[in-house]
């Protein structure tokens, strides 16, 4: 089992980076973790959603070929931490890889949205791109400690 995470761009604030790295190197303790980065699409004098599709085509190509994918998205499916601990937990039984992916500044792009297997709520806002990236990061690691019965979820 393997988690992949593609996502637009790198962090631009360099706070919200460190903690995105934080979370990142911890919950490769508990998942093997690869993230990749794609590049952000120019979005000077492009509409909004031909800049959502040229980046959704970008990370469509990154797309592991053998996982289950799963787009973030604030249309998704809400899950608690605890379920969604389950849920990873069942993927790592099974030998599936799971591979998670956040749209850039204008949402996730159609090629992304065709091939995506689940779509998953990260919270009931429209969150900042790489607020979302910390956000998965943080809870992946969460389900880590919740599959192993640590304290850190109270």
């Amino acid at each position: 089992m393997r988690v992949s995470v593609v996502v637009i761009g790198r962090p631009r604030h360099a706070g919200l980076a460190d903690a995105i790295r934080d979370y990142e190197t911890r919950a490769g303790r508990y998942w093997p973790l690869e993230v990749v980065e794609v590049k952000e699409e120019p979005g000077r004098g492009l509409s909004a959603e031909l800049v959502r599709d040229r980046e959704g085509e970008r990370q469509a190509e990154r797309l592991p070929g053998d996982a289950i994918v799963v787009a973030c998205d604030p249309g998704g499916a809400v899950m608690e931490s605890e379920p969604f601990a389950r849920w990873l937990q069942e993927q790592r039984d099974a030998a599936r890889s799971v591979c998670f992916v956040v749209g850039g500044a204008h949402g996730l792009g159609e090629p992304v949205r065709r091939r995506a297997n689940r779509r998953l709520s990260l919270a009931p806002w429209t969150l900042p791109h790489e607020v979302a990236r910390l956000v998965l990061a943080e809870q992946l690691y969460r389900a880590g400690t919740i599959a192993r019965g640590e304290p850190y979820h109270k």
